[in-house]
């Protein structure tokens, strides 16, 4: 059975940034009105926040992402607002491509006005390939054109089912192809050539969705010994097993490794994520060099993010299932014409607000009914935040808030809270909750939850009519390999 468990303290991250060339620039204000800019999307799936060189991390590299941040702005508090099932993905993207919060949108975009159909009904082409986690028929309403799109949550790297979208507007029959980073930055590359020899009459919008470094930890080849096993720190928050029972810990992410998690396994995954994400970081690199090597670089928005983040051995977890932040922050990092350059943002941010943010650079009218805030302000440095806290949520089982300083996790299911001192304790490791000095930030922090639920309309009680235990025992939870895996992470994590 599980009881306390003394962390391994190994510290995770040790800053560098890297350098770059930087563009000359003009203030938002003065971009020419008569010039609107493309757009370019990259999302990453399942990076965590930390998994940048940017973000401080000195043992991970990535210099062409690292870059943009150089050039534009860094917000280094940037969240998603969680999932209402496992596939934290599905409800994130739709919560990006609508502008709007978990319980106004879930993961169901058929019949919401997306934001490359709002680009495309105002005047922008746009282009489409990479993962689409929601319904077939709004990606053919959201997009002008397509190339290699995989419908789905995930997939084996080398064998993607990949589509296109044809003539009559519909997304063709499945072809396998591989390897998915190179695959989705290929189409990226050889769509922004086609338009660079077009007329150009229409600024473009191109989504770019990778399917990395989400699992299979399976790098290309030519990558698996860009971190050789072992050679990495485990993460300040490192645990073998997670110190009590909340929600499913065996939904499929946590499936990726046995229990306890040892460090030599837990090293192993960070060594092939990490290579997966300088994998991307190349790809990423190949993308701009064809925006400069167009003339398009200097008048294309850029935004770099990841749906969500991943525990990758943090707490004793290995997915996104859960609220602490490693799983909850992301990545996101925007540059262009107009985007003050070198500049990092504390703001709270969700990846909602990309939409009202990029509608505004743009001058396209944000459609009616969305949550999302612009952070133009932000950006321009006219105003330091668009919120104050933070609120986020996992199924019915856990809810979280967070202010600068503090951080409140509660898990109705339980009747237990956990109470963090992010500012002394960004790990979340010391539970300050039952502490008698802190009863008052204790309740206030459960009224600003309670808050926020009733504002965002969630539907999960504050405390469930049924209270299960907190104890678990790790040797009855038996996990195998799903169909996604192939032979080198069946031999090397299922020794299979």
């Amino acid at each position: 059975m599980i009881q306390n468990l003394n962390p391994i303290s190994t510290l995770f991250i040790a800053g560098v940034i890297t350098g770059c060339a930087q563009r000359e620039k003009k203030a938002l204000s003065d971009v020419d009105n008569n010039r609107r800019p493309n757009v370019l999307i990259l999302l990453a799936d399942d990076q965590r926040a930390d998994a940048l060189g940017c973000s401080g991390n000195s043992y991970i590299r990535t210099p062409n992402i690292d870059s943009l941040a150089s050039n534009g702005i860094h917000f280094r508090n940037a969240y998603i607002m969680g999932g209402h099932h496992g596939a934290i993905s599905a409800p994130s993207r739709a919560m990006l491509l609508s502008g709007k919060h978990l319980f106004h949108v879930y993961d169901t975009l058929a019949g919401v006005t997306t934001m490359p159909m709002q680009f495309g009904i105002n005047g922008y082409e746009t282009f489409g390939t990479g993962k689409w986690h929601n319904e077939k028929s709004a990606f053919e309403s959201s997009f002008q054109k397509a190339r290699n799109v995989f419908l789905g949550g995930m997939a084996n790297h080398f064998q993607v089912p990949c589509r296109s979208l044809e003539s009559e507007g519909k997304l063709s029959e499945p072809e396998m192809k591989g390897f998915s980073t190179d695959i989705f930055a290929g189409s990226a590359v050889d769509y922004i050539k086609e338009y660079a020899s077009s007329s150009r009459e229409k600024p473009f919008f191109c989504y770019v969705a990778f399917t990395v470094p989400h699992d299979p930890y399976s790098p290309r080849p030519d990558f698996i010994d860009s971190y050789p096993d072992q050679s990495l720190p485990l993460p300040g928050n490192y645990l073998p097993l997670h110190p009590f029972q909340f929600d499913d810990l065996m939904v499929r992410d946590e499936n990726l490794l046995p229990w306890p998690r040892s460090p030599e396994m837990v090293r192993s995954v960070l060594s092939d994520y990490y290579a997966m994400v300088t994998h991307l970081d190349k790809a990423v690199g190949t993308i701009i060099e064809t925006l400069k090597q167009n003339g398009l670089y200097d008048n294309t928005i850029i935004v770099y993010a990841a749906d969500n983040g991943l525990a990758a051995g943090s707490h004793g977890l290995l997915g996104k299932q859960n609220l602490y932040e490693h799983s909850m922050k992301v990545p996101l990092i925007i540059t262009g014409p107009g985007i003050p350059e070198g500049k990092s943002s504390g703001a709270f941010v969700y990846l909602y607000d990309i939409f009202p943010t990029l509608a505004e650079i743009c001058r396209v009218p944000s459609p009616a009914g969305i949550d999302g805030k612009s952070l133009i302000k932000v950006i321009t440095g006219e105003s330091e935040g668009v919120r104050k806290s933070l609120f986020t949520a996992y199924r019915r089982t856990v809810r979280a808030v967070r202010t600068a300083e503090w951080k409140l996790i509660r898990y109705p299911e339980r009747d237990y809270d956990q109470l963090f001192n992010l500012a002394k304790d960004p790990f979340e490791l010391n539970n300050l909750a039952a502490d008698d000095k802190y009863i008052s930030i204790h309740n206030d922090m459960t009224e600003l939850l309670k808050r926020n639920q009733a504002e965002l309309e969630d539907p999960a009680p504050y405390t469930a009519a049924r209270i299960l235990p907190l104890e678990y025992d790790y040797t009855k939870l038996v996990r195998k390999p799903d169909q996604w895996q192939p032979e080198y992470t069946l031999k090397k994590y299922f020794q299979e």
